[in-house]
């Protein structure tokens, strides 16, 4: 009823987005966009459980024209009365991974989770799924049971409905080649990752799907930046010199961190200066957890990680898989990680910290950020 009460007074289009990964960028990307078009009114934050979304309903603006409803999940059933709350015209699913893996016994039971969120579309509604991903079929057989009247794939497959053509990931942003429902369409990213110019093809999806300007669509994608806790980047003065720290340490899974040190190895280190990787434990694996974290090791010598400081004891598994000379240190915790990642870290270094919330990473961040101060106006920073 909460839904529907407030569709009746903004008389706006309604969005909701869930996903194993990328659904709190995504949202971001949808708010950036719909911006430029008209009133939007966006979650805040993670505002994407039981206490988030009805809060971001209740603050809706009755003039809203847009409205883009970030919608989590750890256990199955929960997205069901949360998007029955929302009653979105679309919804999107950015991918389905192997996250959440305690509460779960596999990753089709946490395909169909997520395909909860078509339970609350309008009659009618767009569903937009990610071609690539290897649940296409199951997450379009919930969609297909719901009250969906139309579903829209996005992704690198030639049979997707937003296709991407090419993509030229930078250390700084991406410059895109997609295909929109036939429409060609060429634009920059304001942010890095191959992950971001996925979702970004998701976001061209609903711009459509609400008939929206896709051409203003493309340019406002460059004003996208990477949040913190989740990509923002801060150079820091070392001396006579710098470190980039690049602060990823919001959330994590395995797919997020190959994502994340992938980004990294784009990164130009300085005369000297190491690329370098300081990781927590990623939580809520269950008995998957030991090999999920060691398998994580060639994913640091693919995107060139020079050192892996680790932290906790699931990360334990993925400083003994590592080659020697890429072992930075390891501790049982952040804090005890702490002094021996501010000892080590030095001008020209290239700094990645990210782990989930729970393994509290930030705190690493947070204690270079205040031993060494922030460079403003730094080149490739979002400052």
């Amino acid at each position: 009823k909460l839904g529907i009460a407030a569709r009746a007074r903004m008389g706006g289009r309604v969005l909701a987005v869930t996903g194993s990964v990328g659904k709190t960028s995504t949202k971001e990307m949808l708010r950036v966009v719909f911006e430029r078009q008209g009133r939007t009114h966006a979650s805040v934050a993670s505002y994407n459980n039981h206490w988030g979304v009805p809060l971001t309903l209740a603050r809706m603006p009755a003039e809203t024209q847009f409205g883009v409803f970030e919608i989590g999940m750890n256990h199955s059933f929960e997205i069901v009365p949360l998007s029955a709350m929302v009653r979105p015209e679309a919804a999107i699913v950015t991918t389905v991974e192997p996250v959440h893996l305690a509460q779960f016994p596999g990753i089709e039971a946490i395909a169909d989770a997520k395909g909860e969120i078509f339970s609350g579309l309008m009659p009618g509604g767009v569903a937009i799924l990610n071609r690539d991903n290897p649940q296409f079929a199951r997450l379009k057989a919930h969609a297909a049971a719901s009250p969906a009247g139309r579903i829209v794939s996005f992704g690198e497959h030639p049979q997707a409905d937003v296709r991407l053509v090419k993509a030229h990931c930078t250390a700084d942003n991406s410059h895109v080649e997609a295909n929109v429902m036939g429409v060609p369409l060429t634009y920059r990213l304001g942010a890095p990752g191959r992950h971001l110019v996925q979702n970004s093809l998701a976001v061209l999806a609903a711009v459509h799907v609400f008939g929206a300007d896709l051409a203003l669509a493309g340019l406002s994608l460059a004003e996208f930046s990477a949040t913190d806790g989740r990509g923002k980047r801060l150079m820091l003065k070392v001396g006579e010199g710098a470190l980039t720290l690049i602060d990823e340490s919001y959330n994590a899974n395995p797919s997020s961190m190959r994502a994340a040190m992938q980004v990294a190895g784009t990164v130009p280190a300085g005369r000297r200066g190491r690329r370098i990787a300081v990781l927590g434990d990623m939580l809520e694996l269950g008995v998957a957890g030991p090999d999920l974290h060691a398998g994580l090791a060639e994913a640091v010598v693919a995107s060139g990680i020079d050192l892996v400081f680790a932290a906790g004891p699931l990360m334990k598994h993925l400083h003994d898989a590592l080659p020697e000379g890429r072992r930075g240190g390891y501790a049982a915790d952040s804090t005890a990680l702490q002094p021996i990642v501010l000892d080590a870290v030095g001008a020209g270094d290239v700094v990645t910290v990210k782990g989930s919330n729970g393994s509290r990473m930030m705190t690493i961040g947070a204690a270079l950020e205040a031993r060494y101060p922030v460079l403003p106006d730094a080149p490739g920073t979002d400052l």
